[in-house]
C-alpha cells in the first residue's frame, strides 16, 4: 500500500525552527516528484514547494522563499521542509504529495497535479 507520512509538525514561537519529514512507504520515492502544501482554517490549500525526483530542482512559493527550503534524501525514502523565521500566518496544516515522474527536472506546483497525498501534519506558530 502506497503511503505517506508526515511529522515534525508542533507549536513554536515566531522566528523558530521546524523541520517537517514526508516518508513513503510502500513504494520508493526516487521516481516522485514531491510537493508540500498547506491548508489554514477557512482556506484553500495552498503549494509551499516541489522538489525534483533527484532534488535538482525545488521552486518555493513566494511567502516562504528565503525561509524554507525543501530537499530529500532518497536513500533514506524522504524529502525534507526546513522552516526558518516562522511566522503565525505560516500556521496550518502541512501535507506531502507524490507526482510520478520519470523526468528529472519536474516540479509540478499545481496540487491537481499530484497522485498521492499523506495525511497532514499540523504547525503553530504563536506570537
Amino acid at each position: 500500500q502506497l503511503q505517506l507520512v508526515e511529522s515534525g509538525g508542533g507549536l513554536v514561537q515566531t522566528g523558530g525552527s521546524l523541520r517537517l519529514s514526508c516518508a513513503a512507504s510502500g513504494f520508493t520515492l526516487d521516481s516522485y516528484a514531491i510537493g508540500w502544501f498547506r491548508q489554514a482554517p477557512g482556506k484553500e490549500r495552498e503549494t509551499v514547494s516541489c522538489i525534483s525526483t533527484t532534488g535538482e530542482l525545488t521552486n518555493h512559493s513566494d511567502s516562504v522563499k528565503g525561509r524554507f527550503t525543501t530537499s530529500r534524501d532518497n536513500a533514506k525514502n524522504t524529502v525534507y521542509l526546513q522552516m526558518d523565521a516562522l511566522e503565525p500566518e505560516d500556521t496550518a496544516i502541512y501535507y506531502c504529495a507524490a507526482f510520478a515522474t520519470v523526468l528529472p527536472l519536474i516540479c509540478p506546483t499545481r496540487k491537481s497535479s499530484y497522485d498521492y497525498w499523506g495525511q497532514g501534519t499540523q504547525v503553530t506558530v504563536s506570537s
